[in-house]
């Protein structure tokens, strides 16, 4: 069953791209992207999309690595086998420091992993974009739009015209087989 993924249109000037994102944003879309053959600085911006919380995350991580680490170490030495060589204190911070950083690390390196691909939503293995012959040109040569059908503001003669007088050429409807 063929279901309407939305609206597509090609671009070839960044700078079109740009203001094209403002005023799709402006016009009250919110479900639309951005396909490009390379990165577009100030892109983002231009469409509002929001921080990440991942910086948060792997923050988050780190902290509770390095505490793990240091609980670690202190109950081992200092109360579940407590032992007394050379009058050295059962506990010291300066030893511990190496086993610290590295349980830090290693926390926090798998929770900005995890949380990338949770973030993301990935794996994905179907786009309802991935067939479409402009999806493939943004690989290339082109900067394309797409513009979502479950957007709240969509409807397929408007968002049609709004891309046609922001300078997209080729735009069309887009529909995809329902999976």
């Amino acid at each position: 069953m063929k279901k309407t993924a939305g609206v597509t249109g090609l671009f070839h000037d960044p700078d079109q791209v740009l203001k094209a994102a403002a005023e799709i944003r402006r016009a009250g879309y919110r479900k639309f992207d951005f396909h490009t053959p390379y990165p577009l600085h100030g892109l983002d911006d231009a469409m509002g999309v929001k921080r990440t919380v991942l910086p948060w995350i792997s923050l988050g991580a780190g902290i509770v690595g390095a505490a793990v680490a240091t609980h670690l170490q202190w109950w081992t030495g200092a109360v579940d086998y407590p032992l007394v060589i050379g009058g050295k204190p059962l506990f010291a911070f300066e030893p511990s420091i190496p086993i610290i950083f590295e349980l830090t690390v290693l926390f926090c390196a798998i929770a900005t992993v995890v949380g990338m691909f949770a973030l993301n939503g990935l794996p994905r293995w179907f786009s309802k974009w991935q067939d479409d012959p402009h999806f493939v040109r943004s690989m290339d040569d082109a900067f394309v739009v797409t513009v979502d059908a479950d957007d709240a503001q969509y409807d397929a003669g408007k968002t049609r015209t709004l891309l046609e007088s922001l300078g997209a050429e080729q735009v069309r409807e887009v529909e995809y087989e329902d999976q």
